[in-house]
């Protein structure tokens, strides 16, 4: 028997998830919710600059927004696979978009400072910690052809880096011309539509695991460790933000005293490291198919290295942001190689709890990356920061290369 939402014919190969209907509803509402999360993210954090002027707390609040990822979301994955995923979803973007909307409230006021932001930072990061596994795993419900899923975390992945295209300069211009309570209000419409749309879908029902939570997250801690190309791709993630992603924690710094510039500069610069996003993740949709993601990730760790080393020459402006660009294509294609990678290999029953691990790594340490490049940077400056990040990416480059290689010889000759 068909499923009600496979598609009647095909359609072309870079897009053919689209022929499900379900995920067409979920795709729109999903480019209006990643448009406002993002415009979020930029007034954030130009608000907690323009009013400590502290580099230190701008990776506070990176480590607070991202950092329950790293310590709870892995049991998350394992507590959702238990439940409807579907219905938490909801509760979670109901909750976002709430969050959001007394943003703008408290900021309209004028009651905002360092203390609310902090409190909004954990609040926005606990959240994220149950809905962003939840809606990765949810993707699969939407297409009907599992051979379909490669594709649809492509087309999400795309549709996600084309908001980091536009919704930065997008920010900048609200802040310039209505303020930070504008975009934070604009953010809470956003999450409000993605809602609106996850309740017109249904999708496949999403397995579900019986037993106590402790005992369904070791049997994925197992299946993880227990699958050598699995340890070697979640490592690539750790080391990839850990070192890469401390970029948006230093960019309002960069933008004040390197450039003299305002939210508007900032806004191009966050554009540019969504418009090499964007590219990765569109050639990804165009010819990622599964044995090629491997050396996808490769090129895009060395991207990841050029970007951070740019970036610590403190260059003009127009090679500042095409260093954004290079780093902006290299991190958004390793982390999406790498999900499609673990997705595509994880038995159905584990990929709740495959997806959170993956999420908690690429997350968590960027948050854990954030916080050390906040304190650095006090000390050293943005562009020096920069420097070292590239430099110890390199190093795990070369390390990577030599010791899978020697660890995978002896499996290749039996």
């Amino acid at each position: 028997m068909t499923s009600p939402t496979a598609p009647h014919k095909p359609w072309p190969t870079p897009i053919r998830a689209l022929a499900h209907r379900d995920f067409q509803v979920y795709f729109l509402g999903q480019a209006v919710s990643t448009l406002g999360k993002w415009v979020q993210q930029v007034a954030l954090t130009w608000l907690a600059y323009h009013l400590t002027g502290s580099a230190s707390l701008l990776g506070l609040l990176t480590f607070l927004s991202l950092a329950p990822q790293l310590c709870i979301g892995p049991l998350a994955g394992a507590w959702t696979d238990k439940h409807d995923k579907r219905r938490l979803l909801l509760i979670a973007q109901a909750f976002l978009a709430a969050q959001s909307l007394f943003l703008s409230v408290m900021t309209w006021l004028g009651g905002m400072n360092s203390y609310w932001l902090i409190a909004m930072a954990l609040v926005l990061g606990v959240l994220n910690a149950f809905e962003t596994p939840l809606r990765q795993a949810l993707i699969g419900s939407f297409v009907a052809e599992p051979a379909d899923l490669p594709n649809a975390l492509a087309l999400n992945a795309m549709l996600i880096n084309a908001a980091r295209f536009i919704g930065p300069p997008l920010a900048g211009a609200l802040i310039a011309y209505s303020g930070e309570a504008v975009c934070f209000l604009v953010t809470a419409c956003a999450f409000s539509l993605l809602l609106f749309a996850l309740m017109k879908v249904k999708g496949v029902p999403s397995a579900r695991v019986a037993g106590k939570t402790g005992q369904i997250f070791r049997e994925g801690l197992t299946y993880m460790w227990g699958t050598l190309e699995v340890r070697r791709l979640l490592l690539g993630v750790v080391v990839v933000n850990l070192l890469s992603s401390i970029y948006a924690v230093l960019l309002p710094v960069i933008t004040r005293q390197s450039y003299q510039g305002d939210a508007t500069t900032l806004g191009w610069l966050w554009g540019a490291a969504g418009a090499g996003a964007f590219v990765a993740s569109l050639c990804l949709a165009l010819g990622g198919s599964l044995p090629r993601l491997a050396r996808f990730i490769v090129v895009a760790a060395a991207c990841c290295a050029c970007g951070l080393t740019g970036l610590a020459l403190n260059m003009p402006l127009g090679w500042a942001m095409l260093s954004l660009a290079i780093l902006g294509f290299g991190i958004t294609a390793s982390n999406v190689s790498s999900n499609m990678l673990l997705q595509s290999q994880a038995p159905a029953e584990l990929r709740g709890r495959v997806v959170a691990f993956y999420l908690s790594m690429r997350f968590g340490f960027e948050a854990v990356g954030g916080l050390f490049a906040g304190v650095v940077s006090v000390f050293w400056g943005a562009p020096a920061t920069m420097g070292i990040a590239g430099a110890l990416l390199l190093g795990y480059m070369l390390f990577d290369h030599f010791y899978w290689r020697a660890h995978s010889r002896p499996t290749s000759t039996q």
